[in-house]
């Protein structure tokens, strides 16, 4: 681009949230208008209106990226908003650049001034342009936000709203000058992910009393946004809404916030007032509302939902309405936590984009919606921050904790398992869904610095048993208050991560034609998995004996096939043990019933699956969740919140079981990337009698449907023209199908084929 505008700052901060215009005639001389472009970033964020009207419906814009490399702009037409005479009009808030960030109370780590910045390209019927962009003579003044964080919320005086400064003529009485700030415009980049906008609406559910005589409403879903609120009453008097997860003893249940305060307040006009916090966001389900006047009616208030602007791709649904709830629960989980960036909770002090969910979670996210430019935008903050951190891919991107004093049991950031692998496994899971090589390419140099700097981390006996690992996080075996003492051993995760980030490099290198890398990956591969075995494996034995530790080992293919048996009957023999109930953190969660399928338990997989008592994926949902917890047990049996300091009702890393779902009880899976060659292959089990799973693919539609009826499973299938596929059935011959629809029915005795 070519940059004449300025990044400009108000000379009065108005309390984080000054207004900015630009009043302009346009040149005459030069006929119609024929286009009208506007470029719109912040350090902070911004909102833009032409003349009263807003140019868009995005928000939060430009979003959160690393700003000190990386800072993205919006693109409008905005041809059918110009006038004669014009008014380009930016509405500031703190947003994540000088907004609090993490657990230490602080902000600012970006920098202390919010800017705007705007460039206003208009084009005219014999083809001159006129350009309108932020410099010094822009005006700034106040607006009707007092005081806006995306953690502590919003606080908004109708008394001072007037929109009279998006118009022309306005007096600009108690407005200031501004002033330009000092930044390099090279970090200007445009948005390669979608923006954040308003998805979802829902009405109240129901308006009760608490214990103690609060108003609490209840939207019925645990969700992320705000409450819009409806109201009318005496001038000055103030309104008050909190927001939280879950109720506690008939209480709103604010602990699990920590510090973050998730209260907007309103300060009504006299009038007629409707509110939108559009300067913060917030996970909840439930609001406490304090200083209503009058009657409160449902219709008075509404929840917004917001989040990345995703397109819906892949369904699922069974005979099993716990199941489907649950599935339910995955999908309002990841919407609340994609606001931009791919975060692990939306609700408390933190809200950060930790590279251990995402590479736990990012195999169902891409067959849920359409996650490729929202990852591939991500996936280029995450190779910058590694750029600058000597290879080592930080536990969260953008890295803010590098800003932060570390909590107790956080060394000084380094390459650790799971989470730095997120570097290799969530361009690979993209290149998987969506089959493009562009971000194999993209992120080739990321993905090799970082195996390439584990290997630098091995001991002398090839093994990844050295520094910090958050190993097995949050098995729940676990005491609450030491989420990383997990009974896998930390070199053993490590290592196995190791291995499986080293072949996919090796595989990535071979598709790229990058003969010599494929060569240095694939030796790295086999000496890590020469090394496991050595070490970690005794006649299918594999070290610290659970179950985190066998899933790994099979699903990433660490095991010659006689100790592979053995160690899927050991993984089958463990989960038995514990009655079905999990024993798995982050490390294992994901590939427990991929690695009891693959070894020929696929009846233990069910009924790990359906398990309803604590911990499991089910028992939530017995107790009222619509969203994926962070700890299987964040909620106790009796109401009461887990008394770890660390406890979310909406997290998404455990629900990852739900790709499994997609592929072995739905039936749908690529055989090659893209979806270009598909496999259908449902594994009907765990007492269900039909399934149905949809995904629309780069090529088109895939949908399976089975039904168990009368001794009979039938499957109908349909995939795209032109895409081959293979149609695998219990106790049968695979068949080879190709576009179109196919329906087959066979004994359903021939699907139990796998052991107990």
């Amino acid at each position: 681009m070519n940059w004449q505008a300025r990044m400009i700052a108000a000379d009065d901060d108005f309390n984080g949230a000054p207004l900015l215009r630009s009043e302009f005639t346009l040149d005459e001389g030069h006929g119609a208008v024929t286009g009208a472009t506007l470029t719109l970033s912040a350090q902070g964020v911004v909102e833009a209106w032409l003349n009263g009207r807003p140019v868009s419906d995005d928000l939060l814009t430009p979003g959160w990226s690393s700003y000190e490399w990386r800072l993205r702009y919006a693109t409008y037409d905005v041809t059918g908003l110009i006038e004669d005479t014009s008014v380009l009009g930016l509405a500031l808030g703190n947003g994540w650049f000088r907004g609090r960030l993490g657990w230490s109370g602080r902000g600012e780590f970006y920098g202390t001034e919010l800017g705007a910045f705007a460039q206003l390209e208009v084009t005219f019927a014999d083809g001159a342009t006129q350009t309108v962009v932020t410099d010094e003579s822009w005006t700034a003044g106040p607006s009707a936000v007092l005081a806006n964080d995306l953690y502590d919320g919003e606080t908004i005086d109708a008394r001072r709203r007037d929109d009279a400064w998006r118009r022309p003529g306005f007096s600009g009485e108690g407005w200031v000058g501004v002033h330009a700030l000092d930044v390099d415009t090279s970090i200007l980049t445009p948005y390669v992910g979608p923006k954040v906008t308003r998805w979802n609406e829902l009405p109240v559910k129901a308006i009760t009393t608490s214990p103690s005589g609060k108003t609490l409403i209840d939207f019925g879903q645990n969700l992320v946004g705000w409450v819009r609120v409806s109201v009318q009453g005496p001038e000055g008097s103030e309104v008050l809404i909190k927001h939280a997860e879950v109720l506690e003893h008939g209480e709103l249940g604010t602990r699990p916030l920590r510090t973050a305060l998730a209260t907007d307040r309103y300060i009504l006009s006299g009038g007629e007032d409707v509110f939108e916090p559009t300067f913060t966001f917030h996970g909840f389900r439930y609001a406490e509302i304090t200083g209503w006047p009058g009657e409160l009616k449902p219709e008075d208030l509404t929840a917004v939902a917001i989040g990345s602007d995703l397109e819906r791709i892949g369904t699922f649904r069974s005979s099993d309405p716990m199941l489907n709830q649950f599935h339910e629960n995955v999908v309002w989980g990841m919407r609340g936590n994609f606001v931009d960036v791919p975060t692990d909770c939306p609700q408390r002090d933190e809200r950060l984009g930790w590279t251990g969910d995402i590479a736990a979670f990012a195999p169902t996210a891409a067959f849920l919606y359409d996650i490729d430019a929202f990852l591939s935008d991500w996936l280029r903050d995450l190779a910058l921050e590694q750029e600058h951190q000597d290879d080592v891919i930080p536990y969260v991107v953008p890295d803010v904790l590098k800003y932060l004093e570390k909590p107790g049991g956080f060394p000084e950031t380094d390459s650790t398992a799971i989470w730095s692998d997120a570097g290799v496994w969530v361009p690979w899971t993209l290149y998987q869904a969506y089959g493009d090589k562009e971000v194999l390419a993209n992120q080739f140099a990321s993905m090799t610095g970082h195996v390439r700097r584990v290997h630098s981390k091995l001991s002398a006996n090839g093994l990844w048993d050295t520094g910090f690992q958050f190993g097995d996080w949050l098995d729940p075996d676990a005491p609450p208050e030491d989420p990383a003492k997990a009974k896998a051993d930390t070199g053993v995760v490590a290592t196995a991560c190791a291995f499986h980030s080293a072949t996919i490099v090796a595989e990535t290198a071979k598709i790229l034609g990058r003969d010599a890398e494929y060569a240095e990956f694939s030796t790295i591969a086999a000496d890590l998995r020469a090394a496991f075995n050595e070490h970690y494996v005794d006649n299918g034995r594999v070290f610290s004996d659970c179950t985190t530790v066998y899933a790994l080992a099979i699903v990433f293919d660490l095991l010659d096939a006689a100790d592979e048996a053995v160690a899927g009957d050991r993984l089958a023999e463990l989960a038995a043990e514990a009655g079905y109930r999990i024993s798995t953190g982050f490390a294992g969660t994901p590939f427990i019933t991929d690695a009891l399928t693959r070894t020929g338990h696929l009846d233990d997989a069910y009924k790990l699956l359906l398990e309803k008592e604590c911990p499991s994926w089910l028992y939530p949902v017995t107790m009222g969740a619509t969203t994926v917890w962070e700890r299987w047990d964040s909620m106790l049996p009796d109401g009461t919140i887990n008394p770890g300091e660390m406890t979310s009702f909406n997290h998404y890393a455990l629900g990852a079981v739900a790709d499994w779902m997609h592929r072995v009880v739905g039936g749908i899976a690529p055989l090659a990337p893209g979806y270009s060659s598909v496999l259908i292959a449902p594994q009907p089990g765990g007492g269900l009698t039909e399934a149905e799973t949809a995904l629309e693919t780069p090529a088109g539609r895939v949908a399976v449907q089975w039904t168990v009826s009368d001794d009979q499973l039938s499957v109908t299938a349909e995939i795209p023209e032109g895409v081959t596929g293979v149609l695998r059935l219990p106790g049968q011959d695979d068949r080879a199908i190709e576009g179109g629809r196919v329906s087959v029915t066979v004994p359903v005795l021939d699907t139990v084929g796998a052991r107990s």
